[in-house]
C-alpha cells in the first residue's frame, strides 16, 4: 500500500531560472536571424513564448503539497561539477555554454535556447539526478524522482537539442559508475520523443543498456528506429520501440513485458534510471497513453528494480508540455514509487459498453 516504500523527490526552486524570453532580446547573430525568420513565416513570433517553461515543474510541486503521498518525502538539490558533467560532455560543449552565462542565446535551429540563469538550472538539474543515484545507493531512500528543468534527453556530448542543455540521466548514470563502481545500468526512456542524446552518448557502451518508447519518425527527432540497436561493442544493448501515433496503454505495456523484461533478464542491471516524460499521454497529441498506463508502466519497472538492483530506481523529469497533466501523470507514478498496486490497463469504453449493453437488454426483455 501507498507508505510502505521511501521514496526522495528532488525539487529545488533554482531549476525555475531557466527562462527564455521572446520580447527580450537574444544576442545577435545568424542563428538569431534564421529563428526569427521561422517565427514570423509561421505567424507566431509575436506571440511566441518557451515551450519547456517554469510553469510545468511548479504544477508538480503545487500538487504534491495538495495532495501528499504517504512515504514520498522532498529535499533541495545540489549542482553538478564541471568534473561530473565533463564524464558526458566535451570541455569545448561545456566552455561554450559558459560564455553564455548571463545572456539569452538561441543554441539550436528548434529553438532550444538560454537566458541569463539557465546555466545554473542546467547544472542543478544534472546534480540532482546525481544526488537522487547517491541516495539510494547510500540506502537513504529505496527510490528517488528528480523534478528537474531543462530536461536532458535530446543532449549529447556536444550539442543543445530539444529544449536540452546538460543530459541530466546521462551523467547519472556516468556518475553511477564512478562513483559506485557498478558494471552495468539500464537507461529507461519513456517520453514520446526518442531520447536521441542518450542513445548517442552511450551508442557503443556496453555497460549501459538504453531502452526507448517512442512515437516513431517523422516525429521529432526522427531518430530511433527498430534497427537503431547500438555500434561496435555496444551494438545489441540499444532497444528501441517506434510506436505509432495511436499506440496507448496495451501496446506500451506490452512493450516493456514483452520486450524490455527479456531484455532486462539478459542484460542484469544494477540500477535502473528512467528518462520520465509525461507527454505519451493522450492530452499531449503525441502517443495515447491515460494516467493509468503510467501506473502500470511503472508498477513494471519498480518489479525490475526489486528484482535486479536491491530496488534502486531514480527517475528524471523529461518532457510534458501540458502541466495538469505532468502533474497527475508524476503523482501516480510516485505514488506506485511508494507501494500503491499498479493500475490495471484495459481498451478504453469495453467495460462502459457492457454496462450500456446489460442496461438496455433489460429493457429489451421487458417489452417481450
Amino acid at each position: 500500500m501507498v507508505g510502505d516504500r521511501d521514496v526522495l523527490v528532488i525539487y529545488d526552486e533554482r531549476v525555475l531560472s531557466h527562462r527564455p524570453e521572446a520580447e527580450e532580446e537574444f544576442l545577435p547573430g545568424r542563428m538569431d536571424k534564421r529563428i526569427r525568420g521561422i517565427l514570423d513565416g509561421l505567424g507566431v513570433e509575436a506571440k511566441w513564448s518557451y515551450p519547456e517553461h517554469p510553469g510545468r515543474v511548479i504544477a508538480v510541486r503545487e500538487l504534491l503539497e495538495a495532495e501528499p503521498i504517504a512515504g514520498v518525502r522532498i529535499t533541495t538539490g545540489q549542482p553538478a561539477t564541471r568534473e561530473q558533467l565533463s564524464r558526458v560532455h566535451t570541455t569545448s560543449y561545456l566552455e561554450n555554454l559558459h560564455e553564455l552565462e548571463g545572456k539569452q542565446a538561441w543554441l539550436d535551429v528548434d529553438t532550444t535556447a538560454v537566458s541569463a540563469g539557465s546555466l545554473e538550472a542546467a547544472e542543478v538539474a544534472a546534480g540532482s539526478t546525481i544526488a537522487a543515484v547517491d541516495a539510494v545507493f547510500e540506502k537513504k531512500v529505496q527510490s528517488a524522482f528528480v523534478i528537474c528543468r531543462p530536461p536532458g534527453h535530446h543532449a549529447n556530448a556536444v550539442r543543445a537539442r530539444g529544449f536540452c542543455l546538460f543530459n541530466n540521466i546521462a551523467v547519472a548514470a556516468a556518475h553511477a559508475q564512478f562513483q559506485w563502481d557498478i558494471e552495468r545500468v539500464l537507461i529507461i526512456d519513456w517520453d514520446a520523443h526518442h531520447g536521441n542524446g542518450t542513445q548517442d552518448i552511450f551508442d557503443a557502451d556496453p555497460s549501459v543498456m538504453f531502452f526507448d518508447t517512442h512515437r516513431a519518425a517523422p516525429f521529432y527527432p526522427g531518430t530511433g528506429d527498430m534497427e537503431e540497436i547500438g555500434e561496435g561493442l555496444g551494438e545489441g544493448t540499444t532497444v528501441n520501440v517506434p510506436l505509432p501515433e495511436d499506440a496507448g496503454d496495451l501496446a506500451i505495456i506490452n512493450a516493456f513485458e514483452n520486450i524490455l523484461v527479456p531484455a532486462v533478464e539478459w542484460f542484469k542491471p544494477e540500477l535502473i534510471l528512467v528518462s520520465a516524460g509525461m507527454d505519451a499521454h493522450r492530452t499531449e497529441l503525441c502517443l495515447n497513453m491515460s494516467y493509468d498506463g503510467y501506473s502500470a508502466m511503472t508498477g513494471i519497472v519498480q518489479r525490475l528494480a526489486d528484482q535486479y538492483c536491491d530496488g534502486r530506481l531514480v527517475m528524471a523529469l523529461e518532457g510534458g508540455y501540458n502541466p495538469d497533466t505532468l502533474a497527475r501523470c508524476t503523482h501516480r507514478v510516485l505514488e506506485v514509487m511508494a507501494g500503491a498496486a499498479p493500475a490495471t490497463v484495459r481498451e478504453p469504453g469495453v467495460e462502459e459498453v457492457a454496462e450500456i449493453a446489460e442496461f438496455h437488454r433489460s429493457a429489451f426483455a421487458e417489452m417481450e
